[in-house]
């Protein structure tokens, strides 16, 4: 027990940040790569396939919100408080953690039953397209409890640095995913030809072996936090503590939902673009996952010397996140802008959709220059207890700039300046994450070690 504690206050924070976000920056390159291997396969099918995946991207996203959400929560206070030497405590922290899973499982199985076909007719009048998309949105919604349960058990080894574990949990996923993919879709070896529904069964069996193995690992070797259930009873004091935190993150996330499915609607009069807008979200998983990977590793740190009151790692982790975070995002930017054309014909792109999709990606990575600080800044927000820093800054990039700035845009007629909010949108980002990080350096950071 004592090891894992020295290593998360006292190991160099450069090499304790690598050590802990390595293994996930992998794990996530991979599941990024699925998203990317998973929409290649789909393409095969047709674009009105590939299309209906990307109209269903939103529902999927806030699924996901409220799975990594909650899980963010959970593991900033159960960091926090192994950091405060609170054992007894940190184990509460974790039951509740699996039950508020559980619930949010429930919940979403519940709306994505009945909300799939209105949500797939708002976005598009194709026949094929809502009919696709209802299919595979059902199946991700309905059979969620392999993303909740990886999610929540995955941040418990996360909180105790046990991150090795969740890069195999998450890589075992993604591969099962690719396996599965081309059998389901095409219907290989005897199995039926699903199509869309293939690509989202295949994604949920992936989720639900993760999981299976997120659990074991907790069990057989995360030793620091004992999961007992014998007479269980929410505490719903816990839970509040675990949502001041991880609310505003769902939020954050949330809102990132409700922008792309605002751009479908507004791109829905220029046809292919909804299918460029849904392939560029493709491509850049692939690059902001090592960002959400570097995140997941700087959370629990900083968290941890929060709440063992040692302000110098925390500044210094934070600092050296930036650092990183910057310098993929710098990688990323050059590679979108070098090779916008070769990215999307791994989708078997159409002449019409090359045409409307390169200056697409020319134009939104611009966004790249400032989004890998804001992303590290608003997590640092998150695991000081901040997050509502978090949510202000993403609800006004993308609510109150973005889908306005958008929308007055395609009053041009030209798809081409649609694009443009990206960038916009991100530089009133970068100075609002300033002004947040200004305001709790003063009002927090400046105080971590004074008294008890």
């Amino acid at each position: 027990m004592e090891t894992q504690e020295n290593k998360m206050g006292v190991m160099p924070v450069g090499k304790l940040l690598i050590s802990m976000s390595l293994p996930m920056m992998i794990s996530m390159l991979v599941q990024a790569l699925y998203n990317i291997v998973d929409s290649i396969f789909v393409a095969q099918v047709g674009e009105y396939a590939v299309r209906a995946v990307s109209l269903a991207f939103p529902a999927q996203t806030l699924m996901i919100a409220v799975a990594v959400g909650s899980a963010v929560g959970i593991n900033a206070l159960l960091s926090r408080t192994l950091g405060e030497q609170d054992f007894d405590k940190a184990n509460e922290v974790a039951v509740n953690g699996v039950f508020v899973a559980l619930v949010c499982f429930m919940l979403t199985a519940l709306v994505g039953w009945l909300a799939a076909e209105p949500f797939m007719n708002s976005q598009t009048d194709i026949a094929q397209v809502r009919e696709y998309g209802v299919s595979y949105m059902v199946i991700c919604c309905t059979c969620s409890i392999g993303i909740f349960m990886q999610t929540a058990f995955e941040r418990l080894l996360q909180s105790t640095g046990k991150t090795f574990y969740t890069m195999i949990t998450q890589g075992t996923g993604a591969i099962i995913n690719i396996v599965l993919d081309p059998i389901l879709i095409f219907g290989l070896f005897g199995a039926p030809r699903l199509e869309a529904a293939g690509a989202a069964i295949a994604t949920v069996c992936g989720q639900m072996v993760a999981a299976v193995l997120a659990v074991l690992f907790n069990l057989r070797y995360n030793h620091e936090i004992k999961l007992k259930f014998r007479g269980f009873r929410p505490n719903f004091r816990l839970i509040g503590q675990i949502y001041t935190v991880g609310a505003p993150s769902i939020v954050v996330q949330a809102i990132g939902s409700v922008m792309t499915y605002g751009m479908n609607v507004i791109l829905s009069a220029y046809g292919v673009a909804q299918t460029v807008f849904g392939l560029y979200f493709k491509l850049q998983s692939f690059i902001f996952m090592p960002i959400f990977g570097l995140n997941n590793g700087m959370v629990p740190i900083i968290a941890y010397n929060y709440g063992a009151r040692k302000q110098k790692r925390v500044v210094q982790t934070i600092k050296t996140s930036i650092f990183f975070a910057v310098g993929i995002m710098m990688a990323g930017l050059a590679i979108m802008e070098l090779l916008p054309a070769q990215l999307l014909s791994l989708f078997n792109a159409t002449e019409e959709l090359l045409a409307i999709g390169v200056p697409a990606l020319r134009t939104i990575c611009l966004s790249f220059l400032f989004a890998g600080y804001c992303i590290v800044v608003g997590s640092a927000f998150q695991a000081l207890g901040n997050g509502v820093y978090s949510m202000l800054v993403s609800v006004a990039r993308q609510l109150v700039v973005l889908l306005p700035v958008a929308y007055l845009l395609s009053l041009t007629g030209n798809v081409a300046n649609i694009w443009w909010a990206f960038p916009i949108a991100e530089i009133m980002s970068v100075a609002m994450s300033t002004y947040f990080l200004r305001r709790i350096y003063k009002e927090v950071i400046c105080h971590i070690g004074e008294g008890r």
